[in-house]
C-alpha cells in the first residue's frame, strides 16, 4: 500500500510539472529580432536601403537572374524568446514549426530542430536560416523585388515580415505541441501576438 502510495504520488507530482512546463511555454514570448546576412541572387543586400543603392554590377547580376525567372533570397532570422521572470521553472523549446509570411503573403515553410533552454527572466536567441525563391511568390519587376528584400536587412527589425509558429515543449511526459499556431512579429510593430 505504501508504495502504491509513493507512486501515486510520483504520478500526481509528474503530471503538475508537465503542466506547468506547457503552461510556462505557453507565456513565453516571442519576437522578430532582426534578420542579417541577406543575399539576392548571390548579391549581399544587408546594407542596401533600395534598388538605387545597388552597383552597376550587382543590379546587372540580379537582372540575369530575374531573366532566367527565378531571384533566390536568403536570410538568416533572429528570434528573441522570453520566458517572463514570474516563471519558476525552465522553459524547454525542443521544435517549431514555421511559415514566414512576407508583406502578409505566406511563402515558405520549414522546422526549427534544435532544443533551447529558456530561463526565466533570460531572454534567448533563436536564430534559423531561411530560403525562398522571390519570383514564386511577388509579380513585380525588379526594383520592386530588390526593394522588398532590402526592406528586410539593417538594423531595425523589418516591419514587412511576420512569422507564424507552432513551438514544441519537451515535458516529463514527453514532447507537447501548442494546440494551435501563434503569429509572431517585430518588436517595433507592437511585440509578438501569442493567442492561438
Amino acid at each position: 500500500m505504501l508504495l502504491l502510495g509513493l507512486g501515486g504520488l510520483l504520478i500526481v507530482g509528474t503530471g503538475c510539472t508537465t503542466l506547468r512546463e506547457v503552461s510556462n511555454l505557453r507565456k513565453v514570448q516571442f519576437s522578430i529580432d532582426r534578420v542579417s546576412a541577406s543575399r539576392l541572387a548571390g548579391v549581399d543586400v544587408s546594407q542596401v536601403q533600395s534598388y538605387d543603392d545597388l552597383r552597376a554590377t550587382d543590379a546587372l547580376r540580379l537582372g540575369a537572374a530575374l531573366s532566367d525567372g527565378k531571384l533566390p533570397l536568403s536570410f538568416t532570422l533572429h528570434l528573441q524568446a522570453t520566458n517572463p521572470a514570474s516563471n519558476s521553472v525552465n522553459a524547454r523549446l525542443t521544435e517549431m514549426d514555421w511559415t514566414l509570411l512576407l508583406e502578409e503573403k505566406e511563402t515558405v515553410s520549414g522546422r526549427f530542430g534544435q532544443e533551447v533552454v529558456l530561463p526565466p527572466g533570460d531572454p534567448q536567441e533563436v536564430t534559423f536560416q531561411v530560403e525562398l525563391d522571390l519570383v514564386r511568390f511577388f509579380d513585380d519587376n525588379l526594383q520592386g523585388l530588390v526593394d522588398l528584400a532590402a526592406a528586410l536587412g539593417g538594423d531595425k527589425p523589418p516591419q514587412t515580415i511576420k512569422l507564424r509558429m507552432q513551438p514544441t515543449v519537451n515535458t516529463a511526459l514527453g514532447p507537447f505541441q501548442y494546440p494551435s499556431p501563434i503569429t509572431v512579429v517585430s518588436k517595433e510593430v507592437g511585440g509578438s501576438q501569442a493567442n492561438p
